[in-house]
């Protein structure tokens, strides 16, 4: 039977980041719950460094600064599996979901990194300020053409996935409200920069062009002014479907699977009462994210043994979690290229999302190819007994008392982060524990070996499990 305090610290550290080795879970959990959530909002307060970027740049001196697409999809999953802070990277995870930028038309590896570090740097602020800061994005500009945005040839796009995927969601604006928008935005645009040097290219600026934005009268959601941009992200966010809105990604993002947001219009959230108060929270709160995930993470709902594998993991999380559990990279190493497009091969090309929608998450990360993918990662990773985090279970497990199948089985997926999988699979797993013969812990050299490989493939079997997909 798994401790209720770690399954629930287990939790915790797979929403609130990317999972934890057993030895880190037992001592948060020793720690406190409500402790830990504070440590993960206020790490710096707490003695929690950085991620230093120095080491980046001098081992890895091309993700620093990338020449290519996969070097800054390595640079972003680097980030994700060694950092000190697991909230605050996961809520750039969280951002570049939500705000989806791609790389396929931006054509800029280092522009899409500076995106993330906005979300890295700001992601746990204002909503608002958020909002205003990505308006000002030169990636985001780009993407979706607000430098063509102009007063005498207005540009809609930005306008439009403003409104619809960025804050309120469909049916709660009017299609005059889109123009609107996009005539507030004029003038909003990307300072001409001097051509790319023989090595590297100087970063994309913001500029605000006075001359190119219309200073009309325009009528947006029901008020009438000369808007400039930030004047309409001051009205969108006293919008109550603003908050409903984000609030429901929220909730999708940490607590359990939603439909694609394309469907929200139509199909009720799966928990109103939840959405409800989560959204009620981010108001009153001034639009504070940090303490509207402050609510979440100490609410009931969060916590409901109900939600505690009610989420498909995204390959970020598969890829960041296994490494962070089987203590791989802990120093800066080679394989971090290959390692960092490991999450595309699964479906979740980081920095290159397929559209403004973002990936369609849920039970839609899961299909033949990448299925196959996420099981062969994770169970070779777990079958790899020179990794510290496997050696550590396999002693674990050799230091129990009881050595029968179902102690083993039982002690792999609690120290897998108290996994649960249903009855008909626990048996299955003991039925091929009992198969290998009677278990060994041994003396010799070639026995302990022998007594690892039977815990590493109790580990793989797992790892194969419909409910090891689940987060």
């Amino acid at each position: 039977m798994a401790n209720k305090d770690i399954a629930l610290m287990a939790h915790l550290m797979r929403r609130a980041g990317f999972g934890a080795p057993y030895a880190e879970l037992e001592a948060r959990a020793a720690k406190g719950y409500e402790a830990t959530v504070e440590e993960l909002l206020e790490p710096g307060s707490h003695g929690v460094a950085e991620y230093d970027e120095l080491t980046l740049a001098r081992y890895f001196p091309d993700m620093e600064v990338p020449s290519a697409p996969s070097l800054g999809t390595a640079n972003f999953m680097y980030h994700l599996y060694t950092t000190p802070r697991p909230l605050v990277e996961k809520m750039t995870l969280f951002w570049h979901m939500v705000f989806a930028t791609g790389n396929s038309k931006v054509d800029n590896p280092p522009e899409m990194l500076q995106q993330i570090e906005l979300f890295r740097q700001h992601g746990m602020g204002n909503y608002k300020d958020l909002l205003l800061r990505l308006s000002k994005d030169p990636s985001m500009i780009f993407w979706l053409d607000n430098n063509e945005n102009h007063k005498l040839a207005p540009n809609e796009n930005w306008g439009r996935e403003l409104l619809e995927l960025f804050s309120m969601g469909q049916g709660n604006y009017s299609e005059d409200d889109v123009k609107m928008a996009a005539r507030a935005f004029t003038g909003w645009t990307i300072l001409p920069k001097i051509p790319r040097t023989p090595y590297q290219r100087h970063h994309w600026k913001f500029i605000y062009k006075a001359e190119d934005h219309d200073h009309g009268q325009k009528t947006f959601l029901g008020r009438t002014g000369d808007f400039n941009g930030g004047d309409i992200i001051d009205i969108i966010v006293e919008e109550p479907a603003t908050a409903k809105f984000m609030a429901r990604h929220l909730y999708n993002f940490f607590v359990a699977d939603e439909v694609q947001v394309p469907s929200w219009l139509d199909v009720p959230p799966r928990d109103p009462e939840a959405v409800n108060a989560i959204a009620d929270v981010f108001t009153k709160s001034g639009f504070e994210i940090k303490e509207t995930l402050r609510f979440i993470f100490n609410s009931s709902f969060f916590k409901d043994e109900a939600a505690w594998f009610a989420k498909v993991k995204n390959p970020a999380e598969v890829v960041a979690g296994t490494i962070r559990l089987i203590g791989d990279f802990q120093e800066p190493k080679p394989g971090v290229l290959p390692m960092g497009l490991e999450g595309a091969y699964q479906g979740q090309d980081l920095i290159n999302p397929p559209s403004v929608e973002g990936w369609h998450t849920g039970s839609e990360w899961i299909d033949t190819g990448s299925l196959v993918r996420r099981v062969n990662f994770v169970a070779d990773s777990l079958g790899n007994a020179d990794m510290p985090g496997v050696q550590a279970i396999i002693n674990r497990i050799g230091a129990s008392d009881a050595l029968t199948p179902e102690a083993l089985v039982d002690g792999c997926l609690e120290l897998l982060g108290a996994v649960q999988v249903q009855d008909e699979t626990r048996q299955q797993l003991i039925d091929h524990v009992k198969a290998g013969g009677d278990l060994q812990r041994g003396s010799t050299e070639s026995e302990t070996q022998a007594f690892g490989k039977r815990v590493t493939e109790a580990l793989q079997l797992i790892a194969a499990t419909r409910e090891y997909q689940f987060g």
